[in-house]
């Protein structure tokens, strides 16, 4: 089946401006003849086949390959394997086939794009292992990955025609592993980019409703902007600076996340924008020498808050970015965000990793390979990882959404780690024998616990013991990759001789009872001891955490009675020609699970997520974090029909308020008081902390509904002295 002649006029159309955008990275007649021979391949392969708009299937590479080159920087290579990246994968063509054709390192990138489409398509384990393999030659060649996100970004730049359910699968995958990984090669833009379309497709009342309040501001807002650089454009000119200013509005997603961190509205939010200099650097002084004379000059006008300057140029990013921010006051009372770069970190900014390369022979900085020492710990990290395939990918986007600090050895070595980091991560990161026996630490030469969090600018020193081992509960302390995995393997290796010798006491016990051993036996011991499976109960025996001294006992009792479900859900299938069947669950019935992650209340915006292992359906809010997580990772699992909340009985669901405000007499009187006797609803528990006239505390209540919980909300809020209500929200990341 052929294109038809408007499908060619848009192909042609898409195709002449790829050409005038190649103009740029084609240094002759050679690499116009390549990308030429890719496009007229690409088309041939993708032949009367469309995508799920009806538009011609080849508009997605040429889109594709035209993101590698202006949003992204990339070289002609590039732009021939993003023309391709699909051909392998939908049509006849094989790898040797574009090796013949194009050569070998084209094929290989072309091969690496192929292996990564079926990353977030096949079962999990073998998304894992896929992504692994992927990601193992991004020190060999990162374009792989700069090109798939490209991919990604027009993907999601189309997403409104997927269904409903894919939608969900996509944005989860792109929210939980793109976005991370594009921030952490330094595109920015891009990162902030696909966040926004996750939250366009995901909450769009929401993200339609912050853009409207964005763009009724502009005119105000451009104003302050247009006065608070006044005088810096006198000074600039003044001293002969060659230089560009702009007002840049947070994105859209930044701003609703503040909002949903903090819990206020948009009007509370006071940093939505930030003033950015961009400067024509001088060859002498240096790039820092001048930006910290514009930083003096500033200052000179507007005062400063100390805790607010963020030196990135003496210190850049891992992920290449450097600048030097800073937070004035300006006029009527507003602090005010002011960043200072050279063209070159603008384009750094820009274009990330791309531009390292670009400038990397010519900067002399020490940190100038940072992205190669990130990519070489990567490395080190996939080739010794022993985790299963959610472990895998959970820790390995752990390594690429975190800020930094930089510490130093006793010797005075330079060390980066996340922020939040302690000093068993850097132990970890000095080796993992070093790790496996820490027993303390010399911060700043005062010792410490060895799971004391580090800052930036500390000098450590760890203090070992033969007879240490790592502890179960060091794998939720620490936060790097690499001493996840250590302790992990670790106690894996522990936990294999655990069951083992677990196994053999429990059979000997029950042997002594003369009892056999069965699978009832087996799940009144495991329900007895809260335990979900029965390696982990054979774990605990062999450990000495759980004693068989009254197995008897337990095997003749009666089993628990299991706890009621008490919430009503229904699936609302997607609409067919005939009328909705509205599936109700009883009571009883044990098709749904709410998630213990978020605790959805009736009311709340709910999505299905169908565990792989039990069949149940698991309810998350939709803006549940680790719904994003298992979307990414389980993407077939999630419900294409939509959940929602039927007419539920009056009964109570567990809620915590988060309260502050300023301490006085009576105040927790007051507060009972709204509770008890204008809701009559039942405390579970209250914790209130009071220091230096300020109160600080949980109330955790019964409640029906969100709408109930937000009355009694808005009813403390009436309340004198306090000044901050919150639900309380369980999972953060």
């Amino acid at each position: 089946m052929s294109y038809s002649k408007e499908d060619e006029i848009l192909i042609d159309k898409a195709w002449q401006d790829l050409k005038l955008s190649c103009n740029k990275i084609c240094k002759g007649e050679d690499d116009r003849q390549i990308i030429n021979r890719a496009f007229f391949l690409a088309k041939e392969a993708h032949q009367g086949v469309r995508r799920r708009s009806g538009e011609p299937y080849l508009l997605h590479p040429i889109a594709v390959a035209k993101i590698v080159i202006e949003e992204i920087g990339l070289g002609v290579k590039s732009v021939v394997a993003a023309l391709l990246h699909d051909v392998v994968e939908d049509t006849d063509y094989t790898v040797e086939d574009i090796e013949r054709i194009f050569g070998h390192k084209i094929a290989s990138m072309v091969d690496g794009l192929t292996k990564m489409s079926g990353v977030f398509n096949a079962d999990t384990s073998a998304q894992a292992e896929y992504f692994r393999k992927v990601l193992l030659t991004l020190s060999d060649d990162v374009r792989v990955i700069l090109i798939k996100i490209a991919d990604r970004l027009h993907n999601m730049r189309t997403l409104g025609y997927m269904p409903k359910d894919k939608q969900i699968k996509i944005t989860g995958e792109t929210i939980h592993l793109f976005a991370p990984l594009a921030y952490r090669l330094g595109l920015f833009p891009i990162k902030s980019e696909l966040e926004d379309l996750c939250m366009k497709y995901r909450f769009p009342e929401e993200y339609n409703e912050i853009q409207r309040k964005i763009e009724e501001t502009e005119p105000e807002r451009q104003l302050y902007i247009n006065k608070f650089c006044a005088p810096i454009h006198a000074i600039l000119q003044k001293n002969g600076i060659e230089y560009e200013i702009s007002g840049r509005v947070k994105s859209v997603y930044s701003i609703w996340s503040k909002m949903q961190r903090k819990q206020i509205p948009f009007e509370e939010i006071y940093d939505l924008f930030a003033i950015r200099i961009v400067f024509k650097a001088l060859p002498f002084p240096s790039e820092k020498t001048q930006c910290w004379q514009i930083y003096s000059s500033i200052t000179d006008i507007y005062t400063p808050k100390p805790d607010r300057l963020r030196d990135w140029i003496s210190m850049p990013k891992a992920n290449g970015y450097e600048a030097l921010h800073s937070t004035v006051m300006g006029a009527d009372g507003i602090w005010v965000e002011v960043q200072i770069r050279t063209q070159r970190m603008e384009e750094i900014a820009d274009h990330g990793f791309a531009a390292h390369w670009k400038y990397k022979q010519a900067t002399l900085s020490q940190n100038e390979d940072a992205f190669d020492n990130w990519l070489s710990k990567i490395r080190e990290a996939l080739s010794g990882s022993t985790e299963n395939a959610v472990e895998f990918l959970d820790n390995f986007k752990l390594s690429l959404y975190t800020s930094e600090i930089t510490v130093f050895t006793p010797k005075g070595e330079q060390r980066k780690l996340p922020f939040g980091a302690t000093a068993l991560d850097f132990a970890y990161d000095i080796h993992t024998k070093i790790g496996n026996k820490a027993i303390g630490a010399k911060i700043n030469h005062k010792i410490e616990p060895v799971t004391k969090q580090i800052n930036s600018g500390d000098q450590i020193e760890i203090i070992t013991a033969d007879n240490a081992s790592p502890k179960p509960e060091w794998i939720d302390i620490v936060v790097t990759t690499k001493a996840k995995q250590a302790i992990a393997s670790y106690l894996k290796r522990e936990r294999e001789d655990n069951i083992k010798h677990g196994q053999e006491l429990f059979e000997q016990k029950l042997a002594q009872f003369d009892i056999s051993l069965s699978g009832s036996i087996l799940r009144k011991v495991m329900q007895a001891h809260g335990c979900h499976n029965k390696d982990e109960l054979y774990s605990k025996i062999g450990a000495g955490i759980i004693s068989l001294d009254n197995i008897e006992k337990i095997i003749k009792s009666s089993s628990a009675s299991k706890m009621l479900k008490f919430w009503k859900l229904w699936r609302e299938p997607k609409q067919t020609e005939g009328d909705i069947d509205t599936i109700e669950v009883k009571p009883q019935d044990d098709q749904f699970v709410i998630a213990g992650c978020c605790n959805p209340l009736p009311g709340d915006s709910v999505v299905g997520f169908k565990d792989p292992t039990t069949g149940r359906i698991i309810v998350h809010k939709a803006s549940c974090n680790e719904l994003n997580r298992l979307a990414s990772l389980f993407g077939k699992n999630i419900i294409k029909d939509q959940i929602r909340w039927s007419q539920h009985k009056a009964v109570s669901y567990l809620s915590t308020i988060e309260l502050r405000g300023i301490d006085r007499m009576g105040l927790l009187l007051e507060i009972s008081r709204v509770v008890s006797e204008d809701f009559s609803i039942n405390i579970r528990e209250v914790s209130i902390r009071s220091h230096d006239g300020i109160f600080e505390g949980n109330i955790s209540i019964y409640v029906q509904d969100t709408e109930s919980l937000n009355a009694i909300m808005d009813k403390f809020r009436s309340i004198r002295g306090i000044e901050s209500v919150k639900r309380g929200i369980e999972n953060r990341e």
